[in-house]
């Protein structure tokens, strides 16, 4: 073998960790390994950039697209189906007349096949963004009332408009209170008016007020 020949053969690369040149296995499987590496860096820099994508994309979405203010519960027409229900009953139901921003969610007539009272409901929705449930039970007995009321005694007496309203205030803990919070009862004739629900107390004076009517012509007021 000529010494130019020699000279030309590449002399195997020495790799520091193992101190000797590697073996042609070594490098087969070291080749593999930088492979598998350079793929798993791409994907991991293809989801970071997705992601980013993403977030911008979600972003131009919430800032350039309008958004109303409106709200997305469908109001129901209370005095409508109030009108409706009447028609068999001898009882005249609540139907009150509210300030513009009170709106209803639910209209319904119960017919006490569970609990034996029928009563007349309206959900209503204030313009606080609170809620007041109003029911109108007839002839409702201690039991049940105590039940509507979560068995919470009254803590006192506000009149509005002549009409004399028990206070009741719910002190169980607000996790276990569910839609009652503050309620004013009173009775009229048969009906027992229930106001029950999460809105500031000023606005079931409101409501209070608007029934006052109604309430006062039941007793013989």
């Amino acid at each position: 073998m000529s010494i130019h020949s020699m000279a030309s053969r590449k002399t195997p690369r020495v790799v520091a960790e193992l101190g000797r040149p590697e073996t042609p296995e070594e490098t087969a499987a070291r080749k593999a390994r930088d492979s598998r590496n350079y793929r798993s860096r791409k994907t991991v820099n293809n989801l970071v950039y997705s992601l980013l994508v993403t977030l911008v994309v979600v972003f131009i979405v919430v800032l350039f697209v309008p958004r109303s203010d409106t709200s997305l519960v469908k109001p129901v027409d209370y005095h409508q189906i109030a009108a409706q229900t009447q028609a068999g009953l001898d009882v005249p139901l609540a139907d009150p007349v509210l300030p513009e921003g009170w709106r209803a969610n639910a209209a319904t007539w119960h017919t006490g096949s569970n609990d034996r009272v029928r009563s007349w409901y309206i959900g209503l929705l204030t313009p606080s963004d609170g809620f007041i449930g109003l029911t109108q039970a007839q002839d409702a007995n201690p039991t049940w009332l105590a039940d509507q009321l979560q068995n919470q005694l009254a803590s006192g007496t506000v009149v509005v408009d002549g009409v004399t309203w028990d206070v009741y205030r719910n002190a169980r803990p607000a996790a276990d209170r569910g839609n009652f919070d503050y309620a004013l009862v009173t009775a009229g004739g048969s009906s027992t008016y229930l106001l029950v629900g999460t809105a500031p107390e000023d606005e079931f004076e409101v409501l209070a007020r608007a029934l006052s009517g109604q309430v006062q012509e039941t007793t013989g007021g």
